[in-house]
């Protein structure tokens, strides 16, 4: 049932208990890559999450969070927040969040947001600049934690490159522990990739098997850089490796002969951003 917490206008808190309940239902939806296309919306779990994505400028549709999260003013502080955006805000029974969240033990504060993707076109690389381009990316884990890893160096985004998992599922989401919402995100075909690289004033730098170069011995220096990864199976695409302007490659020295792609692409962005991080720390000290 829901019970109205004021005459149940828009932007009121309202009292769910019941798994039917239609809020419930759309908001279960968004599982699901469809329903999050068909409602250009994804969740994102967690006070801190939800509390950055609103700083950072994201659109919130819906505020949800447990019976036992009331009276705690940083969660009455948001849900006032996502009233004065025109969202709505639901107070959940533990079954409800649980459901929701298909967690038994769930966050106490769940956000529904608007969808955001940058333009490839409005992509314009300046000096020092990194950008990150993965190939057909499956692994929905491998994606958010490259997503918090460009963060972290400080990259400018990640572009997306053919059919590649969702950025906005709930387990990329998670993985990228709220760089989702600071970090730029777009998608394009290969075809369009490779026509909007033509114009990429930097290097464009892929790793691959048949590399001949050691990534360690590289001069990125401040111009700006594009990060080409492949695909987890079968690495990068012979159009995509051929539009790189140095194949590059990360020695192994054990039984191994690869790493995992959120692996190596950490490897690859912290030496590429090596100089600036090292000036950057020099001047926190």
């Amino acid at each position: 049932m829901i019970q109205n917490r004021g005459d149940g206008a828009p932007g009121q808190v309202k009292e769910v208990t019941s798994l039917a309940n239609p809020l419930v239902k759309d908001i279960k939806a968004l599982s699901l890559k469809k329903f999050r296309d068909q409602q250009n919306a994804f969740m994102a779990e967690g006070l801190k999450l939800v509390i950055d994505a609103l700083d950072l400028g994201w659109s919130i549709r819906t505020l949800v969070f447990a019976k036992s999260a009331r009276g705690n003013p940083a969660v009455e502080k948001v849900a006032a927040r996502t009233v004065a955006a025109g969202g709505t805000v639901l107070e959940v029974s533990e079954k409800v969040l649980t459901a929701i969240t298909r967690r038994d033990n769930p966050q106490a504060v769940v956000g529904v947001f608007a969808q955001k993707l940058m333009p490839l076109k409005g992509i314009s690389p300046g000096e020092g600049d990194v950008w990150v381009a993965l190939d057909r990316v499956r692994d929905p884990g491998n994606l958010g934690t490259i997503i918090r890893t460009a963060d972290a160096v400080g990259a400018k985004g990640v572009i997306l490159v053919g059919e590649t998992t969702d950025p906005f599922s709930l387990e990329t989401v998670r993985a990228t522990m709220g760089s989702i919402f600071a970090v730029p995100v777009a998608k394009a075909s290969q075809e369009a990739f490779l026509a909007w690289r033509k114009g990429f004033s930097g290097l464009v730098a892929g790793t691959h098997l048949k590399g001949a170069v050691d990534y360690r011995t590289v001069d990125f220096g401040a111009q700006p850089v594009l990060l080409v990864m492949g695909n987890e199976q079968q690495g990068l695409t012979d159009e995509l490796a051929a539009g790189c302007d140095r194949l590059l490659r990360i020695p192994q020295a054990g039984r191994a002969d690869s790493l995992n792609l959120a692996v190596a692409t950490g490897v690859m962005l912290f030496e590429i951003r090596r100089a600036a991080l090292k000036l950057d720390g020099d001047s926190r000290s």
